[in-house]
C-alpha cells in the first residue's frame, strides 16, 4: 500500500513521496531536505524547487514548535464534507513550519498563538494514517 492510505481521502494513489506514509506508520512525521542546497519542506517534496535537484532525503520533525495561527474550517472538500467545522494550524518548528488540523480535542477558546504544539500520528478508519498539531 502507498500513499492511498494517507489523509481521510487520498487525491493520489502513487506519489515520489509515498514513504511519508511509511514513517507515519512508524509514529513519525517527517519531511524531506534537498542534498544539494538544504532547502528543507514540508508537505515532503521529492523535487526541489529551490536548485531543482531531485537529492532528497527525508528528516523527522522532532521537539515542541509554537503555533503560529489557527483557522476554523467550515466548509470542506469533497470526502471531508462530514468533518466541518474543524481546525487547521500553522506551528514554526527547529526545522521549518508544519501545517495541519489540530487535535479535536483542543477547545478553540483554549487556543492561543504562541502556545505549544507537538506533533502527532493519527491512526484513522480503514488503516488509513494522518498527523495533526496538538498542544504540548
Amino acid at each position: 500500500m502507498g500513499f492511498e492510505q494517507f489523509g481521510v481521502v487520498s487525491f493520489t494513489a502513487t506519489t515520489k513521496a509515498e514513504k511519508f506514509v511509511d514513517f507515519l506508520r512508524e509514529g513519525k512525521v517527517c519531511g524531506t531536505i534537498c542534498k544539494a542546497c538544504g532547502a528543507k519542506f514540508f508537505p515532503p517534496r521529492s523535487d526541489c524547487n529551490v536548485c531543482l535537484s531531485d537529492d532528497m532525503e527525508w528528516f523527522e520533525i522532532l521537539g515542541d514548535g509554537n503555533l503560529l495561527t489557527y483557522t476554523e474550517a467550515m466548509y470542506a472538500p469533497a470526502g471531508f464534507e462530514k468533518d466541518v467545522p474543524y481546525l487547521l494550524g500553522v506551528a514554526e518548528f527547529k526545522d521549518g513550519k508544519v501545517f495541519g488540523r489540530l487535535d479535536k480535542s483542543m477547545l478553540e477558546d483554549g487556543i492561543t498563538p504562541g502556545m505549544k504544539i507537538k506533533l502527532k500520528v493519527v491512526n484513522l478508519e480503514e488503516g488509513r494514517v494522518s498527523y495533526e498539531l496538538t498542544a504540548a
